[in-house]
């Protein structure tokens, strides 16, 4: 299990208030699936890769970071409402793959994942009454993979904005042979660790008026 901090910061003020410290529609689209309604506040923090960091470190601390500076950006009515914030990362030969630069970058990750095992890690970040930190590490195999098809991937706009240059809920997975752990990991918010900070906070999921109504009803 990742390490846990302690240090203060806000509690919430009701069960369902959560802010999200990212822009991202997929880590959105990941919350409304288990019945949560976030508020977004993103803001910017230095990506940058210290020397001799782990991956696993970078992800966390990025997520940390990312959730102190959306909290600090806060407004008076909001300061008192948990923030979640989560950081990905595709791992191979050690390497940190983030998001391609251009078609050449994106054409270079897809050749050194195609026909190999990579990891993707996600680092995600609570907070509220303390602050709390979980990470999700996931095992993702790829087929072989043609450089025209790596060109016409590219073409088709969606692995512009993705770390490691794929989309694992898009036209990316018709590269994926298997996967060992978190789908929604790779996706950018692995919902098992997100849910067990919660719970952490006292948000559960599935105590009585705690689901939305899409989550509730099925719709």
């Amino acid at each position: 299990m990742a390490p846990e901090a302690t240090t203060p910061g806000c509690a919430p003020s009701g069960p369902q208030r959560l802010i999200l410290a990212s822009r991202s529609p997929r880590r959105r689209a990941l919350l409304a699936q288990i019945g949560l309604s976030v508020t977004v506040r993103s803001a910017d923090v230095d990506e940058t890769q210290r020397a001799g960091e782990a991956p696993a470190d970078y992800v966390l601390r990025i997520a940390l970071a990312k959730a102190r500076a959306a909290h600090g950006a806060l407004a008076a009515t909001e300061a008192q409402a948990p923030v979640l914030a989560a950081d990905t990362a595709v791992i191979c030969d050690d390497q940190i793959f983030g998001k391609p630069a251009d078609a050449a970058d994106a054409a270079r990750m897809l050749a050194l994942l195609s026909g190999r095992e990579h990891q993707v890690l996600t680092g995600v970040a609570l907070l509220g009454a303390a602050e709390r930190v979980r990470l999700s590490s996931t095992r993702v195999r790829f087929r072989n993979i043609s450089a025209a098809e790596a060109a016409a991937y590219w073409a088709s706009g969606e692995p512009q904005d993705k770390a490691g240059g794929y989309a694992v809920q898009g036209l990316g997975a018709v590269f994926v042979a298997g996967l060992e752990g978190s789908w929604s990991g790779v996706v950018g918010l692995p919902l098992f660790e997100t849910a067990e900070l919660l719970a952490a906070e006292g948000i559960r999921l599935l105590a009585p008026g705690n689901l939305g109504d899409e989550a509730a009803h099925g719709a």
